[in-house]
């Protein structure tokens, strides 16, 4: 049987060349690391006044 195939090559996202693309990514990369510092600081203030089962922090 002689099937014929078939293989589309994508481009990556790191290959396109546009500005607009470099400032989405960059405000995009900015906006995660600025949610994920306010998660880990909301974490931290919840987890501040718990104590383990003997008593130490």
């Amino acid at each position: 049987m002689n099937e014929t195939i078939n293989i589309v090559l994508l481009r990556q996202p790191d290959e396109f060349d546009d500005p607009l693309i470099d400032v989405l990514r960059t405000g995009a990369r900015k906006l995660l690391a600025q949610a994920i510092e306010i998660e880990a600081e909301t974490f931290l203030a919840e987890m501040r006044d718990l104590k383990l089962a003997d008593g130490r922090d």
